[in-house]
């Protein structure tokens, strides 16, 4: 994994080091195998996508285990990438937010298949010499993970695409103090395993990325504005995310209150549907807004999947989250050449370049949050300096290539 100059350097604890693995030889391909169990596709699962599309089919041999079944998209998406082997797997029922009651009865009803395919999973891994198993940060694939390679010998790489947490269960804790490697998507991620005991040495981080040519700055913005009903000549401020406490909307709308006074006509659209965990999000919003009295300059507009159009429709993007992972949504601002209002912590800052693509501000200052979006909102020429650094940045940092090429290093690391 190649120093970026885009990201925070990494603490001197957790610099990718020489570890006693087995060696890799150099006239064939690295075998690796993806595993991931999602139905559906969020996005840890169109990472492992884009690394499986963009990983060079003359070093590697790619294989992936998915779960397929009636209503899985995400088995679909895999089994259209070309150039990989794909073997159905039965993971067994996903334990997530169930009580303890349901996850004795989901183990009891769906273990005995998924132990059989896990061990039929393990002979195919034998049988083709598979070197690295790639798993995504869920439990059920770490877990998988983990055993796996204790079967085979084969070297388990964890994908962490969230910061620990107290609140990740024993097994999936359990999995990440067995992995060979943890790879976080950003400086900030990777040091959130540090700081939590993992061993330095095992934990790394691979930026993540986006295609940028799926993103197209010179979109007409009028269709999108207007299927917003945003008034003609009126500023717009997009925010787009899952709705939950910690991406900021709150702190969002509190901001917009202060920029009305200057800027009467202003708009926001909130895009995206409440996280189910924090169901009534989109509820309390509203309230908080028509309290604040901004009612009608906040636009609700649920799921929508024109991102793309709602992006090339607005003048700034924002989304004020704390302790962000990532942010793949601001690469994507950012490759449709808006500017980027956000906050100071978490990977932000290795994706948003302060002054540059964007303004950033301390988490829980609402004055400083509106006083960047003031400043933007006031200055069209600082937005159009602002957007084409962004997408001159995304096509340097932040490809597909770069992160296939990143890991590619790290799997030799580990082979080495």
């Amino acid at each position: 994994m190649r120093n970026l100059p885009t990201a925070r350097s990494l603490a001197k604890g957790f610099e990718p080091c020489a570890l006693d693995f087995m060696h890799s030889s150099p006239d064939r391909r690295t075998r690796v195998l993806f595993i991931n169990s999602a139905l559906l596709a969020g996005a840890d699962t169109w990472i492992h996508f884009l690394l499986l599309r963009n990983l060079p089919r003359g070093q590697f041999e790619l294989h992936a285990a998915g779960q397929p079944g009636s209503s899985a998209p995400a088995f679909d998406e895999l089994r259209a990438i070309p150039g990989i082997a794909l073997r159905p797997t039965n993971f067994g029922p996903s334990l997530w937010g169930r009580s303890k009651l349901q996850k004795l009865a989901g183990l009891a009803g769906g273990l005995p298949a998924a132990a059989a395919s896990m061990l039929g999973l393990a002979a195919y891994i034998r049988h083709h010499r598979i070197e690295i198993l790639h798993s995504t940060d869920r439990p059920r694939d770490a877990i998988a993970c983990v055993v796996l390679a204790a079967l085979t010998g084969a070297k388990a790489l964890i994908h962490a695409h969230v910061n620990y947490g107290d609140w990740m269960g024993r097994g999936v804790n359990w999995a990440f103090g067995r992995a060979d490697a943890i790879v976080g998507v950003s400086s900030h991620t990777a040091s959130t395993f540090v700081e939590a005991g993992y061993r330095p040495d095992r934990v790394h981080a691979v930026l993540n990325a986006i295609d940028p040519s799926r993103w197209d700055p010179s979109l007409d913005p009028a269709p999108g504005r207007a299927s917003l009903g945003v008034p003609d000549g009126a500023p717009l401020i997009v925010s787009v995310a899952r709705l939950f406490r910690g991406k900021g909307h709150f702190e969002l709308v509190s901001a917009l209150a202060l920029v009305k006074p200057k800027h009467p006509n202003v708009r926001l659209a909130i895009v995206g549907s409440d996280y189910p965990a924090d169901s009534g999000t989109t509820r309390m919003l509203k309230e908080h807004a028509s309290e604040l009295g901004i009612g009608e300059n906040v636009i609700f507009t649920g799921q929508r999947s024109d991102i793309a159009a709602l992006m090339a429709a607005c003048d700034i993007f924002s989304l004020p989250s704390f302790e962000e992972p990532f942010g793949l949504v601001f690469a994507e601002a950012m490759a449709m050449k808006r500017p980027v209002v956000a906050l100071t912590n978490g990977g932000t800052p290795e994706v948003v370049e302060h002054g540059k693509c964007g303004l950033l501000s301390p988490p829980g200052d609402i004055d400083a949050l509106a006083a960047n979006l003031l400043r933007l909102l006031d200055d069209p020429a600082l937005r159009t300096q602002f957007g084409e650094y962004g997408r001159s940045r995304v096509e340097q940092h932040f490809t597909p290539q770069r992160m296939a090429s990143d890991f590619a290093a790290l799997y030799a690391r580990m082979l080495a």
